[in-house]
């Protein structure tokens, strides 16, 4: 039987703590998962089912919400992050990661975190999950892909200007992207020969230089440069015709070169499933693509569709399909 999933609690005064039990609700022992976070967080009412272990969560979640309890140092109230909980917050995402790699739990999937509450409470050194757990993984470098069941696509720089992107976008880093990708397409959905599109940086993809040469002087050959049996390249692609249905139906994934131009058709495409998965660590790691949304926490309103679809793709990657 495959081990059930660890979700973190994320921000305690965030929609974390809600989503989680509205997930519990909306998948019980169809797709097994444990909350780790303190019980105070939950809402009122929850229907907490207190394990001691992660192979208790599957028969515990036909009856309630399986809590692996983790005390912190102060109760939540919903929209008003509490500094004094930063580092229950860290000290949460590094003990999911440990039961992952101890092989108690198949997977980590991640409730959105406040980074400057764990700044001001924790010093917290990285800026953002997926930096975090690339260190807890001993990874170099990690790459985030944002899924879902219309498209598949990851930006090769992320939280940086848009001026500093000519001067990030290396050719080394372009290839450890593709190459990242393409394994964990390999290894996690069951891909044995995948096909990655590749944004240009430019308009039209440079339209033969008059407006731009990144095309033209290093990406175009680097694409040449990697062609092999594992994978299948195309490009440079205009990005302005790279995600149209007829587009997406020749790729398994495209390579943007930066984050507006990865996110953008994905959130357009299908905003309340996206998920954010993080490629390139020993370890599989979803979560929901959406913040904290703070201005809606404890209202009831906010959507699970992300969470449950971040739960249901850590169950699928978990099994290689």
């Amino acid at each position: 039987m495959t081990a059930p999933i660890a979700l973190t609690c994320g921000e305690p005064a965030g929609i974390g703590p809600e989503l989680a039990v509205r997930a519990w609700r909306a998948l019980g022992p169809d797709c097994p998962f444990f909350w780790i976070g303190d019980p105070r967080h939950l809402p009122d009412n929850t229907p907490v089912i207190g394990i001691e272990a992660p192979a208790q969560a599957p028969a515990a979640s036909a009856h309630g919400l399986p809590v692996l309890a983790h005390r912190f140092n102060a109760a939540s109230v919903p929209g008003q992050p509490d500094p004094r909980n930063a580092t229950g917050v860290i000290a949460v995402i590094e003990r999911a990661v440990k039961l992952v790699q101890s092989g108690q739990a198949c997977a980590v999937c991640t409730a959105p975190i406040h980074k400057k509450a764990l700044i001001d409470g924790a010093g917290f050194a990285y800026p953002g999950h997926t930096e975090f757990l690339g260190a807890l993984g001993g990874c170099d470098r990690v790459v985030m892909m944002l899924a879902s069941d219309r498209l598949r696509v990851v930006p090769a720089t992320i939280h940086v200007a848009l001026a500093e992107v000519p001067r990030l976008l290396t050719p080394d880093l372009l290839r450890q992207t593709i190459t990242i990708t393409a394994a964990g397409l390999r290894r996690h959905f069951g891909l044995s020969r995948p096909r990655l599109a590749i944004a240009g940086l430019n308009p039209h993809a440079g339209e033969g230089g008059a407006m731009g040469r990144e095309e033209m002087d290093w990406i175009a050959p680097l694409l040449a440069d990697m062609a092999c049996d594992d994978f299948l390249l195309s490009g440079p692609h205009p990005a302005d015709t790279l995600f149209h249905a007829a587009a997406r139906a020749k790729y398994d994934a495209a390579i943007a070169m930066y984050h507006d131009q990865a996110l953008i058709p994905i959130k357009t495409l299908d905003f309340d499933n996206g998920v954010n998965v993080t490629l390139g660590l020993p370890f599989i790691r979803t979560s929901p693509d959406h913040g904290t949304a703070f201005d809606i926490a404890g209202t009831g309103m906010a959507n699970p569709a992300s969470l449950i679809a971040a739960l249901k793709l850590a169950r699928r990657m978990s099994r290689g399909d």
